[in-house]
């Protein structure tokens, strides 16, 4: 049955779906993309994601597993750790007993993107095609590598969720395969392009260079693709679509943008960002800074509040400590010096300090960036941030201080906090 570009699915901001809601849809849209035979690949969240998994992966798995001839899942890790066997359990919510047994036939891999062996080259973006998606701020070509897994099967499915993103917009939908599990060019690239922009510019902006990118890198892949894209509202699924990738994800978006999106009257001078603990590194609850920047006041302080944390990357800390985090221009403007550092630690360092200038070398930055972590004072300076003593902080003094210009977010980084006007 060859698949058309028909999104099976629904969702509200008003409302939520019950479990049955949800099989049903996987349902009708399993039937109607006709997978029996098929070598079916998932490719799904790793835990920094807030995403009913449980109820998924064993929907996906109760309707699938008797009809397709294999049922495979890919954490899409980006440059994340990997995932232990006792992480990804609780990801799906299995006990070590159902996964050896009633769930065995499922396989469950990391993206591997540490070792170069498990890439293949798919295709390439031109420059002069980078140069007019990005309106001349980037002017370079780039191939467009991918976990070679993906060629063991007929079917790739994205199961992933869809908030508001720091890089390209929103998250989800072909984003699960670039970055989620390709090589670092289309990484490197696409992140650098999103941090010219600038976070405050593209976060929560549906349709960007950056998703342009991201999706004409999916146009090399020419295995068989769908996405399942949802919304959560707290534990529930406000919204599922199933569909094209492109299509399922625009759905999503719309819906995303109506659940994830606050709105405020005015900017604060102070606010705590409370990260939960499935942020466990700075590279990931920078988050908490990514989604308020855009409510932060002029001269204002965001603190991102995370006493578990005690590490700024566990991945890309040597480089973070190397370079420093800083605003955008810090980079731009002293290009030979840094360009050879990966581009996408870049990009992050810039998203976590947020806007500023950088002029007769000295950098200004808009809003001062704190860390109350179980990160040194000392370390926190080496890589310009500021420091706090979590110890000090008590969330529950900065509660319902709105109208002294200070704000509480008590579960921070999936929520965009934006002006209801621009200033």
């Amino acid at each position: 049955m060859q698949q058309q570009a028909t999104v099976i699915g629904r969702g509200s901001a008003s409302t939520v779906m019950s479990e049955a809601d949800v099989r049903g849809i996987l349902a009708q849209a399993f039937k109607d993309y006709d997978l029996k035979g098929k070598r079916v690949l998932f490719i799904i969240p790793d835990g920094t994601r807030t995403a009913p998994m449980p109820l998924l992966f064993r929907a996906i798995y109760d309707q699938l597993n008797a009809d397709v001839k294999s049922l495979d899942f890919l954490i899409a890790l980006g440059t994340h750790m990997p995932m232990s066997p006792e992480a990804i359990n609780k990801l799906l919510g299995l006990t070590p007993a159902e996964r050896n047994d009633r769930y065995s036939k499922a396989r469950v891999f990391n993206h591997e993107w540490q070792e170069r062996e498990n890439f293949r080259g798919i295709g390439h973006i031109s420059r002069d095609d980078v140069k007019q998606i990005s309106s001349g701020l980037l002017a370079q070509g780039v191939d467009v590598t991918v976990n070679k897994l993906i060629f063991d099967y007929d079917q790739l499915i994205v199961c992933g969720p869809v908030f508001p993103h720091e890089v390209a917009g929103f998250s989800g939908g072909n984003k699960y395969f670039f970055p989620g599990i390709s090589g670092p060019e289309v990484i490197n690239l696409t992140h650098w392009l999103g941090a010219l922009i600038t976070n405050f510019e593209v976060i929560g902006t549906k349709y960007t260079p950056v998703r342009a990118v991201i999706d004409r890198a999916a146009d090399c892949i020419k295995i068989a693709k769908l996405a399942m894209t949802f919304v959560v509202k707290g534990h529930d699924i406000a919204g599922l679509f199933v569909g094209p990738p492109e299509e399922a994800w625009s759905a999503a978006a719309d819906v995303s943008s109506q659940v994830h999106v606050i709105y405020t009257e005015k900017s604060y001078n102070t606010i705590l960002s409370v990260m939960p603990e499935m942020y466990d590194d700075v590279w990931t609850a920078g988050k908490g800074m990514y989604k308020m920047e855009p409510v932060a006041a002029n001269g204002g302080e965001v603190i991102i509040y995370a006493p578990h944390i005690n590490e700024i990357s566990y991945t890309h800390g040597k480089v973070i400590d190397e370079i420093g985090y800083h605003c955008r221009d810090y980079f731009a403007k002293q290009w030979d010096k840094f360009k050879h550092h990966p581009w996408g630690v870049l990009a992050h360092s810039t998203h976590v300090k947020g806007q500023g200038t950088f002029e007769a070398g000295v950098e200004k930055p808009r809003v001062t960036v704190t860390l109350a972590t179980g990160i040194s004072r000392e370390r926190c300076e080496r890589v310009n941030l500021g420091y706090r003593d979590p110890a000090t902080i008590n969330p529950a003094d900065f509660a319902d201080r709105e109208h002294e210009g200070v704000l509480l977010v008590k579960k921070a980084g999936e929520m965009l906090y934006r002006l209801k006007t621009k200033p």
